[in-house]
C-alpha cells in the first residue's frame, strides 16, 4: 500500500501525519527523522487495526504541487 504523508514545519521540529490513518502521527527533529518516524508508526498503526480485526483503510488521498507565478 502506498499512503500519502505530510511532513509540516514546526517552531521547534517537524510534525508528520497520514490524512487516510487518523490519529497516525510523527514528530522528529528533521523532515528526514519524521519521515522514518511515520513509516513506523504508519506499520505500527496498520498492525494494531489488524489485531483489533478492524478494516485496514485504502489509501484514497493524492498530493499535487501547482506553481503560483508572482508578481515582480
Amino acid at each position: 500500500m502506498r499512503y500519502v504523508i505530510i511532513i509540516e514545519k514546526g517552531d521547534t521540529s517537524y510534525g508528520a501525519y497520514v490524512p487516510d490513518l487518523p490519529g497516525c502521527v510523527a514528530v522528529g527533529e528533521t523532515p528526514e527523522e519524521a519521515r522514518a518516524l511515520i513509516e513506523e508508526a504508519i506499520l505500527l498503526h496498520l498492525e494494531s487495526l489488524r489485531e483489533a480485526g478492524e478494516a485496514i483503510p485504502e489509501p484514497l488521498s493524492q498530493s499535487a504541487y501547482i506553481d503560483i507565478p508572482l508578481a515582480a
